[in-house]
């Protein structure tokens, strides 16, 4: 009877549901956009390593407390300090720190930017990053090898110039055929300085929302590896860190054991007046930016979901209406026996009907629109089964809550009186 009342005034019952799709759409697409999004960060996050700890420098602001307390957190000195080679996080400190915690520190990631710059061959070319790095950085970044080999402990001893290349710098200077890149070598230009690498190796570029690019195809900045040792020869460093990675051992708690690791290596700078360490899991990263992401939906969802006060506003207008142009049949209805209640649960369900399909209209916009602005984006798109549930059930209650009033007036209706209405 719901839908046969429905069916009679289409275009009436299409404006009903109007508020409810749009307030419906608009908190699904939102919510399948940052859901996306924090599962893409998440991913990429995962795939660094979740338990990794980043230990990085940081200047001090000349209060102990205030540094003890905001680790994080910007000081507002305008005065930036750079570091120099002094001030580095030296091998020795992570030897024996990586003595210190052997049970809890799986390895110790290193890695030493050269430069950006192009390898050529006539003309073809491809943009790389070249970055030394040592044993510990591929058990810090999980790097799928497609052909050859990593680069070996013999390499990293004798700072040999080999390198790791991508598979997007083979697609571009050997045609995409590895069999013909291991082996051969390459001249790569940074700056106004030429480096030629055997390539003994190639790795899997994965693209995520660390390193998104709007480049072609064949456009994309990847990175050349190579020995650290070799690195730190081309660019006449003595050697000293300004960011390290620790991978940490399997069970071991990484927010804890990051505050143990600040504490020690502070200990090397008690006499360092501009520089301390600072050190945190990305464990607790990740948990913050979900934790931000989330307050960030939640807020936009309510603005979303007031659009869902207008829609059930519409829905008791239009019931109230409807049961004014229905007083004589109410009228009839009690008059041969129909109670109270069975006149209230008719024009509850008529209002229950209404905002049900409306919700589910609701949620094929809403799904459609977050999954082409997810893809818009970059992001793979991911529709929240619990958000189209909840919405669905929500657009429900709707129904039940701004259909009562019209309903139990209705209900209470005297049948002589409706009898009577002309």
């Amino acid at each position: 009877m719901a839908i046969t009342g429905l069916l009679s005034n289409k275009m009436r019952a299409f404006l009903t549901m109007l508020g409810i799709i749009i307030g419906i759409g608009s908190v699904i697409a939102i919510m399948t956009v940052g859901d996306s999004l924090t599962n893409s960060v998440n991913d990429s996050m995962q795939s660094m390593g979740a338990n990794n700890i980043i230990v990085s420098l940081q200047q001090k602001t000349g209060d102990e407390e205030a540094d003890a307390e905001n680790d994080m957190a910007f000081t507002g000195d305008t005065s930036i300090a750079q570091p120099t080679e002094e001030d580095y996080i030296t091998e020795e400190m992570l030897d024996q720190l990586k003595s210190t915690y052997q049970d809890s520190i799986q390895a110790v990631s290193l890695s030493e930017n050269v430069g950006s710059g192009q390898v050529k061959d006539g003309r073809l070319y491809a943009n790389v990053t070249v970055t030394g790095v040592n044993p510990g950085y591929f058990l810090a970044s999980n790097t799928e090898i497609l052909a050859g080999r990593s680069l070996s402990a013999r390499d990293y001893e004798g700072g040999k110039r080999v390198a790791l290349v991508s598979d997007k710098l083979v697609n571009n200077m050997f045609g995409g055929k590895n069999d013909r890149a291991v082996g051969a070598s390459v001249e790569a230009q940074v700056g106004n300085d030429y480096y030629t690498y055997t390539i003994v190796g190639v790795y899997k570029y994965e693209q995520n929302s660390m390193n998104f690019s709007l480049s072609s195809e064949k456009d994309i900045n990847t990175t050349l590896y190579i020995p650290i040792k070799t690195a730190q020869s081309q660019l006449h460093s003595s050697g000293g860190y300004q960011m390290v990675t620790l991978v940490t051992a399997q069970g071991v708690n990484s927010t804890e054991l990051s505050g143990t690791v600040q504490q020690f290596l502070n200990v090397f700078y008690r006499a360092n007046p501009d520089f301390q360490v600072m050190a945190f899991s990305m464990e607790s990263m990740v948990s913050a930016f979900s934790s931000m992401l989330s307050t960030v939906q939640v807020a936009i969802s309510v603005i979303a979901g007031i659009s869902l006060l207008v829609g059930g506003i519409g829905v008791m207008n239009i019931m109230l209406v409807s049961i004014t142009e229905r007083t004589r049949e109410i009228g009839t209805r009690k008059a041969l026996g129909a109670t109270n209640q069975s006149i209230r649960m008719q024009f509850i369900i008529e209002a229950m009907i209404i905002c049900l399909i409306g919700g589910a209209i609701g949620v094929a916009v809403g799904v459609g629109g977050g999954s082409a602005a997810a893809n818009a984006l970059g992001y793979p798109a991911r529709a929240s089964v619990s958000s189209i549930i909840i919405a669905l059930v929500f657009s429900m209650s709707i129904g039940v809550f701004f259909g009562y009033y019209p309903a139990n007036k209705a209900a209470k209706m005297d049948p002589i009186e409706a009898l009577r209405y002309e």
